[in-house]
């Protein structure tokens, strides 16, 4: 209204123009300033689904972060305690859906740890293959599309050319692209195709002899380096203290895998290399997703070699209503954004009494809060990038 202050609605201050007041805003120069509230989300291109991040901005400096999570909840871990434990795989595949065959994987192990039941070695080893090959899937994905938000368009078409031999492969054996809903409680849905073992290694081979197109093309890259080294460093104490794991925590200097420190499947009778970086910046977590691809890609074909020694079943005949005898159990597992555990109660019914995720995603983009305060607004995407989270993974 004119000729009053429109904060106030009091006549408008001496000197001021139209009756307007003056106010700068975020110059950080010690003059009369406000900071600015901004959101990121919850439908913004920046972010990895339905994300909301709350910005308190000084200029073009970040002074705090509150991550708003929670837009995309499905309820899954109540609906756990309403299926019975053949379709709960289901339900649990889809929470991170670049990692669908390691998280069916985790329900069907807790499942098998209530029940007694052991595995058989053949299904055990293919597990193990097609976990790695689920893992290199997965970083993959990143691989594409973190340079694609920071400006660089080409690189994700190399790591597409790269998950489409792969994911034929996952296809021809399972009948899915994302998932695939190949694991049951004792072992696997069915043998693989014949041939496919040999199939899977000349894929895994084309990989491996392509990949250093994508790694050439990035990794030392002069815009590339410009904006990850030195951005967004997450120390190895803040890593631990948030409870991060996987490439976010192995970038800041963790050395943690459970595949090698708590072994499961048929890790423990592999040499499993372990990636680790000690910058905790951007570019660290960026080349440990890279340098795992090609240790995974090896140890896939290492679990392939051995599925071809061994005949037998690759799953154990089970009654027509599974149920889990009463008590609780929890089982975890070194998925590809970190550490994922299953958290499993039963009382003795067809049903899990309480079935508790742990996701990674959820525990690594808590450290959001801590990771962006101080940083510029431009380096924003690039972080949040980094910490290669799937929003289905938080907001399970």
């Amino acid at each position: 209204m004119a000729g009053m202050d429109t904060d106030t609605g009091s006549p408008p201050p001496a000197g001021s123009a139209d009756g307007l007041r003056q106010l700068t805003v975020g110059t950080g120069a010690g003059l009369d300033t406000a900071d600015m509230v901004l959101n990121i989300g919850p439908q913004h291109p920046s972010t990895h689904g339905v994300l909301r991040l709350k910005l308190v901005l000084d200029g073009e400096r970040v002074i705090s972060c509150e991550p708003v999570i929670g837009y995309m909840h499905r309820g899954a871990e109540k609906l756990f305690e309403v299926r019975d434990y053949r379709q709960i795989i289901m339900l649990a595949n889809r929470h991170d859906w670049l990692s669908a065959f390691a998280n069916e994987l985790g329900v069907a192990l807790a499942v098998e740890r209530m029940m007694g039941i052991e595995v058989p070695e053949r299904a055990t080893w293919l597990r193990t293959a097609l976990a790695e090959l689920n893992r290199v899937l997965n970083h993959l994905m990143f691989l594409g599309s973190y340079p694609l938000e920071i400006g660089a368009l080409t690189p994700v078409f190399y790591s597409f050319r790269e998950r489409e031999t792969l994911q034929a492969v996952l296809e021809e054996v399972s009948g899915g692209r994302m998932h695939y809903m190949f694991n049951r409680v004792g072992g696997l849905k069915e043998e693989v195709p014949a041939g496919w073992t040999r199939r899977a290694r000349e894929a895994i081979g084309q990989v491996e002899a392509r990949m250093p197109d994508l790694d050439r093309l990035i990794r030392r890259n002069e815009i590339f380096l410009a904006r990850t080294v030195g951005v967004g460093v997450l120390d190895a104490a803040t890593a631990a203290a948030f409870g991060a794991s996987g490439p976010v925590a192995r970038a800041s200097g963790l050395d943690l895998d459970l595949r090698r420190d708590e072994p499961y499947l048929a890790y423990g009778e592999l040499d499993v290399p372990v990636v680790t970086r000690r910058a905790g910046d951007c570019h660290a977590r960026f080349e440990v997703l890279l340098d795992q691809v090609y240790a995974s890609l090896d140890l896939a074909r290492r679990c392939l070699d051995r599925v071809d020694q061994l005949s037998g079943p690759v799953n154990v005949r089970l009654p027509k209503v599974v149920k889990a005898p009463e008590g609780h159990t929890y089982a975890w597992t070194e998925n590809p954004l970190g550490v994922n555990g299953y958290y499993l109660v039963s009382r003795g019914e067809k049903t899990p009494w309480r079935l508790k995720l742990r996701t990674a995603s959820y525990a690594n983009v808590q450290a959001l809060a801590t990771l962006i305060p101080g940083s510029l607004v431009p380096d924003l995407v690039a972080i949040l990038g980094s910490m290669f989270f799937v929003v289905g993974d938080i907001d399970k």
